[in-house]
């Protein structure tokens, strides 16, 4: 907007932090806007600040949310100070724009208009908690679709029989309805942890300034702030029982991002076993097909990639060494402030963002359209010595051992060296096989007695 910009400090900053064109994530910007417009008719309210300046702040805010001035939040993700120069670079860009808001010569000052009852220390962590509330619920909801998304596909595939595997190596049957029926199961866990880590952020130190303390700040205003920036984000947020630890301490941002990294282990473990199901075509075990997005190779006509998965992976190996970095800058906060916040805001609101779209991502290009290939899943459950191990309970460890090894690799023989040894009936052999495999383990004109090849 013309004639509006920001002021010293922000060019001081700029010229400081020069290593990344990286600015303050948007969404922290947007909430220190809110902070402001807060804090200003809270001032104005209680009389503390005269209704024209008030109303030139608020409106300048209102606009800044806008996007009016974007261009002009300027500061890069990381600096020293703990923010302080991006809590500046809003101050200065507000004043300059209530100026021109007003339009009749009423002068604005950074810091003793729009950052009155104010501290960077107050202001930048409730900025934080705000934008991390907003991308909580939207990562919830994304979590909540993907559950929905892979119950479908457990209810789908309830009848498509498989084998199970534990360390990579042939176990016993199952479905692959029961494979995305645990897949669900996780990602729930997942959707109710983010959901409810809402409460821990919904404490807020504002109005405790510098320290906590509430020094050069009105006490009717500490409270005012948070009732009108409480309506203003349709939040519930509340005033910290003791501000001073909000200041101090950031393990609340550690635990939100711990329980994003959980997300990220089982979004990274799903996708993994899909890329094992679809590997393939033909020289894997393809008992699922992924659908196909993109040409897989520059050399290889016909080549295709599991390219979400892939996706998913990176994102979620992003994602844990982000928790990694929250944890240590918050492990080198000293005494009463944590210099290293623009850290762990920048992560963290990082993290958040990407999961959200990764997880939609990876739910409408990957989970709703992948499909399964029963042919292939019962080929390998009929290549292998699940029904052998089905009955170790009904034979005992050692005779199932000695059957596996009589067969010599030949899984079809199981059954026919069961009934030569007499070791059950056929009607209860037929029994367990049926339970356990869906259907008839051989074919109708075989029979479980006949020669073995």
């Amino acid at each position: 907007m013309k004639d509006v910009n920001y002021g010293r400090q922000t060019a001081l900053a700029l010229e400081n932090f020069n290593i990344t064109d990286k600015r303050v994530n948007r969404r922290l910007i947007g909430a220190m806007l809110q902070i402001k417009e807060a804090a200003a008719a809270a001032h104005k309210e209680l009389g503390l600040m005269e209704p024209a300046l008030a109303d030139a702040i608020v409106a300048a805010c209102r606009l800044a949310e806008q996007g009016e001035v974007d261009d002009l939040f300027v500061t890069t993700a990381w600096q020293g100070g703990a923010g302080t120069s991006t809590n500046m670079n809003v101050n200065e860009v507000i004043a300059s724009l209530a100026e021109k808001v007003a339009g009749n010569g009423l002068k604005v000052d950074p810091l003793d208009d729009v950052n009155r009852g104010q501290s960077t220390n107050d202001v930048y962590p409730t900025a934080l908690r705000i934008a991390a509330i907003g991308l909580v619920r939207e990562l919830a909801d994304a979590c909540s679709r993907l559950q929905e998304a892979l119950q479908q596909k457990e209810n789908e595939y309830e009848t498509v029989v498989k084998l199970g595997r534990t360390e990579l190596m042939d176990a016993l049957p199952m479905t692959l309805g029961q494979e995305f029926g645990a897949y669900a199961q996780a990602i729930a866990r997942d959707r109710w942890r983010i959901y409810k880590v809402e409460e821990r952020l919904r404490q807020i130190n504002l109005g405790g300034t510098a320290m906590g303390t509430g020094s050069a700040a009105d006490r009717q205003y500490g409270f005012l702030v948070i009732e009108k920036l409480r309506r203003m984000t349709e939040m519930g947020l509340a005033r910290a029982e003791y501000p001073i630890d909000l200041t101090q301490n950031n393990d609340v941002f550690v635990e939100v991002s711990g329980l994003l990294k959980a997300l990220a282990v089982n979004l990274m473990k799903i996708a993994t076993d899909l890329r094992l199901m679809n590997s393939g075509p033909g020289g894997g075990l393809g008992e699922i097909r992924l659908k196909a997005l993109q040409a897989g190779s520059t050399i290889m006509p016909g080549k295709v990639n599991p390219v979400i998965p892939e996706m998913v992976t990176q994102v979620a190996i992003k994602v844990m060494a982000g928790d990694s970095a929250i944890a240590t800058a918050a492990a080198c906060g000293n005494f009463e402030l944590n210099a290293f916040l623009p850290l762990i805001a920048d992560t963290l609101l990082e993290n958040l963002e990407l999961l959200s779209k990764t997880v939609d991502i990876f739910r409408t290009k990957c989970i709703e359209v992948l499909e399964a290939n029963p042919a292939a899943c019962r080929r390998h459950l009929e290549n292998s010595m699940a029904l052998a191990a089905t009955l170790m309970p009904l034979l005992g460890y050692a005779v199932t051992a000695e059957v596996i090894e009589a067969a010599q690799g030949n899984p079809r023989q199981v059954p026919a060296i069961i009934l030569e040894r007499g070791l059950m009936a056929e009607e209860d052999l037929r029994r367990v096989m049926d339970s356990h495999f869906g259907a008839t383990y051989l074919k109708k004109e075989e029979k479980m007695s006949g020669e073995r090849k």
